[in-house]
């Protein structure tokens, strides 16, 4: 395998074969293949772009760099879900009790934070306690004794897109399309589960901004699960504005134990119910999304998500003693903004909202970065929602030595209130590998 012929093939236009996509990936994996060479071919794909099938050899070569999870050992059709990522995404901690409550086995791993959009893992390790570092051997024996587990994902698995995304994220090379699909997908089809559920964002707050360019997506990645024999539901979800009322980590748990209570914001809990009900059709516990999203809502309603929640803190070591009594987020720091006129929540701008946080230490700029769990907005009103002068709109929840009324300042004008009663859509398309 000659890495510069490969660089100067796909430079050129040319289609790699298989064999050649194997070679190039297990020789950067194993340190034969600089990273230097390395960048050099993800420019190429950058700008050249990759046919369906070398998209798909690609994926298959990353999936393969690694040992792959056996989940055969649990009965019953498996399920992982993913989203892209976005501001107040709070999605898996509200759909993954749901559908195990629903009999769906759940076998989570996911990621950490980067940047402006929350991680998954971050939030999970909010809660005191809780072991998001789990072995294959425990977080298997946990979703067979449990019917859920959320965790951190294995160094083993799929380390060559490990190695691959930090190439990427510091070379220019993230934004493409082919690449973006091989890295989830590679990662799924590694995690060994039966079907995935996938939550493609757009809009300001999401990495993919423009609605065309996450249909493309989706249906790439749909692709790529089906011809892994994978069974794909993928939904590209809206996310101009903020998806849930909390925005960082340990505040993005008490929401999720809100709307498991049958609470929380508007848009999360819809969205959610949705998303769960997809998990629980791929599962084969519904014949169809209607009847998936009425079990996910009687799931919610009987308390039974709820508690399958608690079952997977206190099965991973976490303590639930406080859900249904306070809230996780420490309330000392709390700092509240009101609204300075009537009218209606007319926009809220995710980023700036998710830069705040981040400046009040609960997000990383780079993957060594340590985050504050504690720290965190919560906003009150929804886009669309009245409001009237003088009332709460959000709360800052800092800590001592951080500027909380410049914050405070920044977030409200992240909020802009008017005379206009805005209507902002959740999901904008769907797509089901079995109907395909």
């Amino acid at each position: 395998m000659n890495a510069e012929r490969l660089i100067e093939k796909k430079r050129d236009g040319g289609v790699l074969t298989a064999e050649e996509i194997r070679g190039l990936i297990e020789g950067y994996t194993a340190g034969d293949v600089p990273d230097y060479q390395m960048a050099a071919w993800c420019m190429a794909v950058y700008f050249q772009g990759l046919t369906a099938a070398e998209t798909a050899a690609l994926t298959r070569a990353m999936a393969a760099s690694g040992p792959r999870a056996d989940l055969s050992s649990i009965p019953g059709v498996k399920v992982d879900k993913h989203s892209t990522g976005g501001v107040g995404d709070t999605v898996t901690l509200v759909t993954a009790p749901i559908a195990a409550a629903a009999g769906v086995p759940i076998a989570k791993l996911s990621g950490r934070s980067l940047g402006f959009t929350g991680g998954t893992v971050d939030k999970l390790s909010a809660i005191p306690g809780y072991r998001t570092a789990l072995s294959f051997e425990e977080f298997i024996r946990q979703v067979r004794e449990h019917g859920i587990a959320m965790a951190g994902q294995s160094a083993e698995l799929c380390p060559a897109d490990a190695l691959l995304y930090a190439l990427r994220d510091a070379t220019g090379t993230v934004e493409s399309l082919p690449l973006i699909a091989s890295s989830v997908m590679s990662k799924k089809i590694a995690a060994g589960a039966d079907a995935v559920v996938l939550d493609v964002k757009c809009g300001r707050g999401a990495f993919m901004k423009n609605r065309k360019a996450a249909e493309a997506l989706m249906e790439e990645m749909t692709a790529l699960g089906t011809a892994a024999g994978i069974r794909v539901i993928a939904f590209v979800t809206d996310m101009e504005i903020p998806l849930g009322c909390a925005i960082g980590n340990s505040v993005e748990v008490d929401e999720a134990v809100e709307v498991l209570s049958g609470g929380g914001g508007q848009r999360l809990a819809a969205l959610s119910k949705t998303i769960a009900g997809a998990m629980i059709c791929a599962g084969g516990k519904a014949e169809t999304l209607a009847e998936g999203r009425r079990i996910a809502e009687a799931m919610i309603e009987s308390g039974r998500a709820l508690d399958k929640l608690k079952e997977c803190i206190t099965a991973q070591g976490g303590d639930a003693s406080w859900i249904g009594v306070r809230p996780l987020t420490p309330q000392d720091g709390a700092y509240d903004v009101y609204a300075g006129a009537d009218g209606y929540v007319e926009d809220i701008r995710p980023v700036e909202l998710a830069r705040v946080v981040m400046d009040m230490g609960g997000g990383r700029e780079k993957k060594e970065d340590d985050v504050d769990l504690t720290v965190g907005l919560r906003l009150w009103k929804e886009a669309g929602a009245p409001v009237a002068k003088g009332e709460k709109v959000l709360t800052l929840y800092g800590r001592d030595g951080l500027p909380m009324e410049a914050l405070a300042r920044r977030a409200a004008a992240a909020v802009r209130i008017g005379p206009e009663r805005n209507v902002f859509p959740l999901i904008y398309r769907m797509a089901d590998s079995r109907e395909a």
